[in-house]
Order: structure tokens, then C-alpha cells, then sequence
């Protein structure tokens, strides 16, 4: 036993060892920021897909493409707009010749890649939406009656604006499912902002070196998933998504009172996966309550819909996560 926990302990400050040089890599391109990078790594540790919510100049492009640079991936951007077309997502089927015949030749989209930034994603039309939606949550497009896979890792990392809404389309609640998180980026301090401007202004920035390849990110993501999850733990995570429902025999008050739809079973399997990760962040070898309650707030804001009462007395997701974090006992 005592051997077991040996390994399980090299294996876990290995793991540490190589998040360190990673984090270090990304603060020499992103000044501050901490917290909303530990929860891209968090969404990119276990293989999910992240909604980053920030109003313009906030580095949110520059801190996704450092993450592809750093992890060695494919990158691709998509600015998303009203003429979006499926197809300049997913690719298209173009007829050419070879030699005396003429067949049809499949042209990869710019979703073919390993990480691909969804740039305000919410101006796209539903259309548009949806062949996203099937990229996220199958790991395939399909275009012309044939099923071409993403190569693995694939994961999405899309933003919105929050403050600017003329022209856009709400995401459908199945494609905001499918994000493990909604991160809101936040303005950097005084100190943090006067080093990006003398960063920014001496000269241009350069994208940081790949810290470790392919196989090693899988072999780390390998090992989040392996985690083991004290039955407790999991317990909890159920019970907070239980109370976010108000039909649910567990909901809080103010769930019945404030709450259209609660989180759904994703939430608590992303709620433990993401607590998963945070714990081996941490330099832990399982997850415990504090770890649920870290993540809770960026895994469940995006999946609580409030109604009409909500809206008019200005209570809002957030704080109904933080009601719950408050009330449901550990």
C-alpha cells in the first residue's frame, strides 16, 4: 500500500514539476491573470472545452494562443459574424480533376485543429451554431454525408462580449453545456497594467516555446482522469447540482423561487473532473470539498437559467452559486 502512494505521490509532483514550467512560460507573455489561466489549464488539463467572458483588450486572444505555443499545438481562430456559413467552419467538398477523372476532395475547415478560439461566438447565426455544437460535443464534422474525426486533443476556447449584445444570437443552453467552464476575465490591477504597457510598447511580443509535446500533455491529462474521488466528494458535487433544480426534491429556496432550469448531470461530472485537476494544481493526490468549491462558480454559472422573477429583482446565476456554496453542508 505504502508503495502504491509512493508512486502515486512521484507522479503527482512530476505533474507539478512540468505545470510550474508550465505557468512560468505563459506569465512571460501574460502579465497577472492568474487565476483565469489556472482555470484555462484546468479546462485544457482534462480535455474541455472553455467560454471566456471579458470586454475587449483584456489579452484573451494572446492567452489562448501562448496555451497552443506553450503545449505545442495546432492553432486556429475563428472570428464568428452573422455570414458565418457552416462551411467556413468545417471544411468543404470541392470537385477536382486528376487526370481524366473528376471526384470530390474534402478541404479541412479552420475547426481542424488542436486548439481553436472561437472569437465571439455568439455572433454567429443558429445555423452556424450548430455545426459547432457537433464539433464540441462528438469530436467529428460532417459534411456532405461524411463523418471526418478531429485529431486529439481538440478543444474549443470561445469568447463573448459581455457588454455588447446588438447582433448577436444566445447560445442554445445544449452548445453552453458543453462548456466545463465560463471564465470571467477581469480588468489587471494598476501595477499589472503599467508592466503591460512598458512590456507592450519596448518592443513586440513573442509567443512563448513549446514547454512539452503531444504524448506528454496526454500522458498528464491521463493522469487527471486517474485521480481517485472520494465517494463523499463526488456526494457533494451531485447535491450542489441538485440544488440548483427547483424541481428537484433537494432544491434550495431560492432555486424554487428564482431558478428556470438547474444544472443538469454534466455539471456535477465537469464539477468533479475540474476538482480533480485543481486538486493535482495543488500538488494533492484526490480532490476534497474545498477543491468542489473552487470550480463551483465558473462550472455552474453558465448552467443555471434564471426566470423572470430573477430578472426583475437583479438576482442572477452567480448568486445563486454562491447561495448554494453558502447553504448545502459538506
Amino acid at each position: 500500500m505504502s508503495s502504491t502512494m509512493e508512486v502515486a505521490q512521484e507522479r503527482v509532483e512530476e505533474f507539478t514539476r512540468r505545470v510550474t514550467a508550465l505557468r512560468e512560460c505563459l506569465h512571460r507573455v501574460v502579465v497577472g491573470q492568474e487565476e483565469t489561466l489556472d482555470l484555462l489549464l484546468t479546462c485544457a488539463l482534462t480535455g474541455s472545452h472553455a467560454l471566456l467572458m471579458g470586454v475587449p483588450g483584456l489579452a484573451k486572444t494572446l492567452m489562448v494562443k501562448a496555451l497552443a505555443c506553450a503545449f505545442d499545438w495546432k492553432f486556429s481562430r475563428i472570428q464568428f459574424t452573422p455570414d458565418l456559413m457552416p462551411a467556413d467552419i468545417t471544411g468543404y467538398e470541392l470537385l477536382a480533376q486528376d487526370g481524366g477523372s473528376a471526384g470530390l476532395t474534402f478541404r479541412q475547415g479552420p475547426v481542424f485543429a488542436n486548439l481553436v478560439l472561437a472569437d465571439e461566438i455568439n455572433r454567429a447565426a443558429p445555423k452556424t451554431q450548430s455545426a459547432m455544437l457537433e464539433a464540441m460535443a462528438e469530436g467529428h464534422v460532417t459534411v456532405g454525408g461524411r463523418t471526418y474525426p478531429l485529431e486529439k486533443p481538440f478543444l474549443v476556447v470561445a469568447t463573448q462580449n459581455p457588454i455588447e449584445q446588438e447582433g448577436t444570437y444566445p447560445l442554445p443552453e445544449a452548445q453552453l453545456d458543453r462548456f466545463m467552464m465560463e471564465i470571467r476575465v477581469g480588468y489587471p490591477t494598476p501595477a499589472q497594467e503599467e508592466e503591460i504597457v512598458l512590456r507592450t510598447t519596448a518592443h513586440e511580443l513573442e509567443l512563448p516555446a513549446p514547454v512539452f509535446d503531444r504524448q506528454t500533455f496526454l500522458a498528464l491529462r491521463e493522469l487527471v482522469w486517474s485521480v481517485p474521488v472520494p465517494k463523499v466528494v463526488a456526494a457533494y458535487a451531485v447535491h450542489l447540482c441538485g440544488a440548483s433544480r427547483p424541481g428537484d426534491s433537494r432544491a434550495h429556496a431560492m432555486a424554487k423561487n428564482f431558478v428556470a432550469w438547474g444544472a443538469g448531470p454534466r455539471g456535477s461530472q465537469n464539477l468533479v473532473l475540474a476538482a480533480k485537476a485543481h486538486a493535482l494544481l495543488m500538488g494533492r493526490t484526490a480532490p476534497t470539498f474545498q477543491d468542489v468549491q473552487m470550480v463551483a462558480r465558473p462550472v455552474l454559472r453558465h448552467r443555471i437559467l434564471v426566470n423572470y422573477r430573477a430578472i426583475g429583482e437583479g438576482v442572477t446565476s452567480q448568486t445563486i452559486v454562491e447561495r448554494l456554496l453558502k447553504d448545502v453542508p459538506t
